[in-house]
Parts: C-alpha cells; structure tokens; sequence
C-alpha cells in the first residue's frame, strides 16, 4: 500500500487519534474485565487464589505475544489488518470463555484468544500515533495510550454490575458481542499508512540526536543491549504495577468491603491513570521519555509503600488514586524512548517487543501477588515484592539516565 497524502501532524492526524483512542478504550477491556470477575471465578471452578490468578497471567502472556506478532504485521500491511483480527480474537474469546468448565480452559481461552486480539491495539496504536506526530509527540502517544486506562475505568463498574445481575459468563457473551463489533468498525478508519517523512524522520530530541549521531548506539550501548535493557526494565515496573491492578478487587473482599467496592477502587485508580498519561505526555515532551520515565517509576514506588500503612476504606481510595496518578504515564514513556533513540522505521516491531515485556511483567507480578498470598495469608508481603521489582526499574533507569548525560559531556568536550 503507497504512503498517504496526509501529513503528520494534521487534522487527519487529529482525527485518526480521536479513532485511535477508541479502538483502545473497547480493545483494552479484557485485562480489565477479568480482574473483576475474579472473585466469581474462583468461587465458580472452586480453586484457590493464585489459580484464579492464572487466567490474569496466561491473559497478559497473550498480549504481550500478540503485541510482538501484530506490530510485525503493522509495520508490513498497516494497522488497520492487524485490528481487524483482533477484533475477531476478542469477540470471539469473550463467547469462548463463557462455554469454559475449567480454570485451564478459561485460561488457555484468555492466552490465545482474548490475550491476543487486544494485543493489536497497545503497541501497534502506540506505534502508529509516534508516526502520525512530530510536534508534540508524547502527548499524543499519551492520549492514545490513555485508551488503555480509559478501559480500566469504564468497564470495571459495567462489568461488575451485570455480573451481579446476569453471572459472569452471560456478561462475558454480551462483551464478546459488543466489543467484537465495535473493534472491527472502527479499524475500518485506520486504513491509511504513516507519512513517509515521518517514517524517515530522526530523533527530535537534544539527547535522541546525540544517541543517533553516535553510530546508532543508544546509551552508548548496542541497539540489542539497549533494548534489552528497556525490556527488563518493562518486566520490573510492570509486576510492581501488577499488584494493585490484579488484586485490588479481591484485596477489598478479603478486608469485607466487598468486590463492588474493589470495582470502584481500580475504577477510580485508571480514571486517574487517564490523568496521569496526559500530564505525563505534556511533561514528556519538555523532559524526554527517558527522565519521565524516571519520574514516574519513583512515584510508583511512593505510592506502592502507602498501600502498606492503610487498610481502611477511605484510606484505600485515596492511595488507588495516588497510584493511578503516579504511574500512568510509565508504560508510554518506552515508545517515546524507542523513537528518540532508535530507528524510526523499526518503531512498531521495537515498541511492541518492549510493550510486551512490560505486559509479561502484569502477568508475572499477577500470578506471583496471588501466590505470595497463598504462602503467607496477606498482601502485605505481596506489596514488598512489587517494592523490590519497583527498585530494580529504578536503578536501570538511573543508570541509563547516566550514560546518556556522560556521552553528552564528552560530547560537548569533543
């Protein structure tokens, strides 16, 4: 397919975020939505919490899978075929999962279903908005990005309430229904590739222009080395992000708050991740992906030792809206940096292999909160964990905080 007439930066651009934003919002809904039916699925197949937790975990394997597979085929065919398919994998998940008899089958259906279709709406839209935007680009890639904690806001409550009423597997099968559809119109509009200017464009930053001047070694380090150090800083700050987005659902009933009060938690909790992503996107552009990526892992960690004081109602929602407001802007911080410091042209495949770490990430620290759950009988255990993968995403981020200010000085000495 030839390159668009359309420009970067344009009305059409405009409108294709606004699109974009969309297909985020309903595509994001299934790592949110089991997070909520948790408690009924456990009770339902009669297992314990860390299996529950397992369909979270094979989910969140799924789509970071799938975010590797289906920005291989945007960077080839365009978005708009990857969304399409997985408008299908998520429809046709949802129903799959309605018709499951065991926490095995329900997983297997969340890994390569429902893991999978909404793997084609992170990475690969995250991707394509860097391609669509010159000026401003982290706070379009934040507004995009925010679809995905728009989802956490709006579904949890939806769900909730038609799982009270209806049981999870019938909501299941009008989720599968609605988001199906939904998915599959709105790729229609993403039909058009990326500018070739910007698909050539080089680094827009101070920092992304000494890291390409410098042989295309980011950091000082090789592009593979670079990279795998961003992935395992993704896997860090995501299995600290984990826990309060997995469990605070079941957290809440086991305190006897009930799950409608843990629904409203995790609501509220990515209501102010949609904040935290815009006011991050804004702060992105002045600083870099780098330093906000800093910022935002050091907040994380606030917030994630506040969860250990307070076990009170009111106390709890406060802290949920800390760490929504804390740690929204972590993830997209990662596209950013793969377009400062990276090719341009490799964005999508670099972007959602690094995506899908921080989504292994959510699935390892998922499963492993339920587990440190199991072995001690409380979650405070399981906050400590996160606070040690918090600090080791901390310390990759410092260290390459300092690389790049060191090339800088000797830069400036050359």
């Amino acid at each position: 397919m030839s390159a668009t007439p359309h420009q970067a930066d344009s009305r059409y651009a405009m409108a294709r975020l606004f699109v974009t934003l969309l297909i985020m919002t309903v595509g994001s809904s299934g790592m949110y939505v089991v997070s909520v039916v948790l408690p009924a699925v456990q009770a339902d197949f009669g297992v314990a919490r860390a299996d529950a937790s397992l369909p979270y975990t094979m989910l969140m394997i799924g789509f970071g899978i799938g975010g590797v597979v289906m920005g291989k085929l945007a960077d080839r065919y365009g978005v708009m075929w990857p969304l399409l398919l997985g408008a299908a994998c998520v429809g046709g998940g949802y129903i799959a999962s309605s018709f499951a008899t065991s926490i095995l089958a329900f997983s297997l259906v969340q890994a390569l279903l429902i893991g999978l279709g909404s793997g084609a709406v992170f990475a690969p839209l995250v991707a394509d908005t860097s391609l669509w935007f010159v000026k401003r680009r982290g706070m379009a890639v934040a507004v995009c990005a925010s679809g995905n904690y728009l989802a956490g806001a709006v579904w949890p409550p939806i769900v909730q309430r038609f799982v009270e009423s209806s049981g999870w597997r019938a909501t299941y099968v009008g989720l599968g229904l609605i988001c199906g559809l939904a998915m599959a119109g709105l790729a229609l509009f993403m039909r058009t590739r990326p500018p070739a200017t910007v698909m050539a464009a080089a680094p827009t930053t101070a920092a992304g222009r000494a890291a390409a001047a410098s042989t295309m070694r980011p950091f000082g380090l090789s592009l593979g080395v670079a990279q795998g150090l961003l992935c395992i800083a993704g896997v860090a700050c995501c299995v600290a992000m984990a826990m309060p987005q997995v469990h605070i659902v079941a957290y809440c009933t086991d305190l006897g708050y009930g799950a409608a009060r843990g629904a409203q938690m995790l609501s509220l909790m990515l209501a102010c991740g949609i904040v935290s992503r815009l006011v991050s996107g804004a702060i992105c552009d002045r600083i870099g992906g780098l330093r906000t990526l800093l910022l935002g892992s050091v907040l994380q960690c606030v917030a994630l030792l506040l969860f250990l004081p307070f076990d009170g109602m009111v106390p709890l929602f406060v802290v949920s809206a800390l760490f929504g407001l804390f740690q929204g802007g972590i993830v997209p911080s990662y596209a950013i940096i793969v377009r400062e410091y990276f090719p341009p042209a490799e964005a999508s495949a670099r972007v959602g292999t690094i995506i899908g770490c921080t989504l292994l990430g959510m699935a390892l620290g998922g499963w492993m909160s339920g587990m440190v759950f199991d072995l001690t009988g409380s979650y405070h255990a399981a906050f400590l964990n996160g606070i040690g993968w918090n600090l080791l995403n901390m310390t990759i981020a410092i260290t390459l905080l300092v690389r790049v200010r060191r090339m800088a000085r000797q830069a400036a000495f050359a």
